[in-house]
């Protein structure tokens, strides 16, 4: 435990000097130490940082001056964010902070998702925004371990409102700090996506299988935010293997929901080379905000509310197609061993005999379009069992078994030893 943590401090004290003031006073009454640095470009702030707006520019190759005159503000705090970026992530390899505090309006919230997302998982990282939880916010560029606090009424000023969200958010990162607990390494991990066991319940049979080979497991969510937090620690290879056998959000890409990872989901592995096997699970359906009306193309086709926030429509086989097409185009691009396993009896839960999404020729539109449209590189199984079934695990672990015999997934922990 880091019991006098260092946090730096970013935000643009020619507009927020004294809130920035507050945080710094916050933090020490915490027993933390403050490091602020100024991105700010309008003018000098009224308190002294640590790392000046001309030191964030030098980090970026250019002076002050030259980011001030080069444009307008958007061009100037993308210059700022390239040298904010590159100074904390240099203070965070030579272990000089402990966690990172950024706060902001619109201007500072850009900047600091920049810094935040180069940090590593398990840096504690907090942003106080006042467009915080907004769809402004472009899931790509959010860091997966990001802490968000809304600044309520933060735009200008100090006020009691003010000050009380800015303490909690200093709080926030301390605690963070001192509780902070990085990832281990001492098992190769496998990244999966899933979504709830009532859908998709392969994952309570596979953790046992993967942990007992020496592995370790983490699960990812599909409903958006937990695909793109999968999507970047792939492409950062923290994964020994994955297995992405949940392709909701790109069924929801595909089509036009909000309840998206954008357009590069299942696209992190195969552009790192990382090991992948995948399966079309619960690319029948599209999800919308259980709060707003279906969208109008859907309104005819079945649904189901899994709760007061998320509900599904069944797509149509046309849809089902576009989806298959959408995959296997990702999967040609793959730099490293793919396997894709199509399970032709079903692919979640709902789409079983009786249940709400059962629809056997869409089902079959896309079992028809994969089989098609599969690329040469891909290791292609089409397996006469549904994706909830014992057959489907087994299948999975025996190409993942046959990857590691042959040297393309790392050993195990236990049998490395």
């Amino acid at each position: 435990m880091t019991v006098s943590p260092t946090v730096l401090l970013i935000g643009t004290l020619d507009t927020k000097g004294d809130e920035a003031a507050f945080l710094r006073d916050t933090l020490l009454a915490q027993e933390a130490r403050p490091l602020l640095m100024d991105v700010g470009v309008l003018r000098q702030g009224a308190i002294a940082p640590d790392f000046s707006s001309h030191e964030v520019a030098a980090a970026a190759g250019m002076t002050l001056q030259q980011v001030i005159d080069s444009g307008d503000e958007n061009s100037a705090m993308q210059a700022m964010a390239r040298g904010a970026t590159l100074l904390a992530t240099q203070l965070q390899a030579q272990r000089r902070i402990d966690g990172v505090l950024a706060f902001g309006g619109t201007m500072g919230t850009d900047l600091a998702l920049d810094v935040t997302q180069a940090l590593p998982l398990g840096f504690p990282k907090v942003l106080l925004s006042t467009i915080a939880h907004s769809p402004l916010l472009s899931p790509q560029r959010i860091a997966p371990d990001l802490v968000t606090v809304l600044w309520a009424g933060g735009l200008h000023g100090l006020n009691g409102l003010c000050r009380s969200t800015l303490a909690q958010a200093a709080g926030a990162v301390v605690g963070a700090c001192r509780a902070a607990v990085p990832p281990r390494a001492d098992r190769p991990l496998v990244g999966m996506t899933s979504l709830g066991s009532s859908a998709l319940a392969y994952m309570k049979a596979l953790q046992p299988e993967l942990e007992r080979r020496g592995y370790e497991l983490a699960v990812f969510h599909t409903t958006g935010m937990g695909g793109r937090a999968f999507e970047a620690l792939a492409a950062q290879r923290r994964f020994a293997a994955v297995m992405d056998f949940s392709l909701q959000e790109l069924a929801n890409h595909v089509g036009d929901s909000c309840v998206s990872s954008g357009p590069e989901r299942l696209c992190g592995a195969g552009s790192a080379g990382v090991p992948q096997i995948v399966a079309p699970g619960a690319t029948d359906m599209v999800d919308y905000p259980a709060w707003q009306s279906a969208p109008a193309r859907f309104a005819e086709r079945p649904m189901h509310a899994h709760n007061r926030l998320i509900a599904s429509v069944g797509v149509d086989a046309e849809q089902r197609r576009a989806v298959a097409r959408a995959i296997c185009e990702r999967l040609a691009r793959a730099r490293g061993p793919t396997a894709l396993i199509v399970p032709t009896q079903g692919i979640e839960g709902w789409d079983r005999p009786g249940q709400p999404l059962h629809d056997p020729p869409a089902l079959a539109a896309l079992v028809d379009e994969l089989l098609r449209r599969a690329p040469d590189n891909v290791e292609l199984t089409m397996l006469d069992a549904h994706i909830n079934d014992r057959a489907f695990v087994d299948a999975a672990l025996a190409v993942f078994d046959r990857w590691v015999a042959a040297g393309l997934i790392v050993r195990g922990a236990k049998e490395a030893k």
